[in-house]
């Protein structure tokens, strides 16, 4: 709106801001009941704030309900978990046999995300350097949609064990849509103040992850 200012946020805002991102979590574990009405398409117009490369907004949501789609992502996530487990050995191996690495039996919502690598809208503005930029966008809108669902109450897990083609099949989406995310989204049985990776022994915390390299 013209003549319209930026919000002025105080240091209580930024201090709540930055308790939200420490309660980010991968939730793993669902409330099987769903969704307040409304929430999901509030979560996804959310989303859409996200920045993108050349304003070409490419993320494309797809609402999984149907059994039998349902039925074969969770095949492939089966299938890519039990070739996964056969990467370890000894001790990170029955470490990783235990671990909760999916909700997709009690999260009410499955939401696929995809980037539409043939989309028109930015008219290829900053992406033809770096097409890689499309996906990046995507990310960017799913991490806006976890902190937003989060700051609802609600939680998000993201699955990666999952062969992308196998999904994309599954779910009959147009050419040129690649699989970028698979969410399972729900009210979480728990909530943790850390990563679920880190309680169970998986990583702590790189040191490195924080170093800043100057050049």
């Amino acid at each position: 709106m013209s003549g319209v200012g930026p919000p002025e946020f105080d240091a209580a805002f930024r201090e709540r801001l930055i308790e939200l991102f420490r309660w980010r979590r991968d939730v793993r574990r669902f409330r099987t009941d769903p969704l307040a009405a409304g929430l999901l398409d509030a979560l996804i117009d959310a989303a859409c704030l996200a920045p993108s490369v050349g304003f070409s907004q490419p993320w494309r949501f797809v609402t999984v309900d149907g059994p039998a789609r349902r039925d074969a992502v969770r095949a492939s996530f089966t299938a890519c978990n039990e070739a996964a487990l056969g990467g370890y050995k000894g001790e990170r191996a029955e470490l990783y046999a235990k671990l909760k690495l999916e909700g997709l039996t009690d999260a009410p919502v499955q939401l696929a995300v995809f980037c539409d690598e043939g989309t028109d809208a930015g008219h290829g503005l900053g992406s033809r350097t770096m097409p890689e930029m499309l996906r990046y966008s995507v990310v960017a809108a799913v991490q806006t949609l976890w902190l937003t669902a989060r700051a609802h109450g609600v939680g998000v897990g993201w699955v990666s064990i999952l062969d992308p083609d196998a999904v994309t099949r599954a779910l009959e989406v147009p050419d040129g849509w690649r699989l970028v995310a698979y969410l399972c989204i729900g009210y979480p049985v728990e909530a943790l103040p850390e990563p679920e990776l880190q309680r169970a022994g998986w990583q702590a915390p790189d040191p490195e992850a924080r170093r800043v390299w100057t050049r």
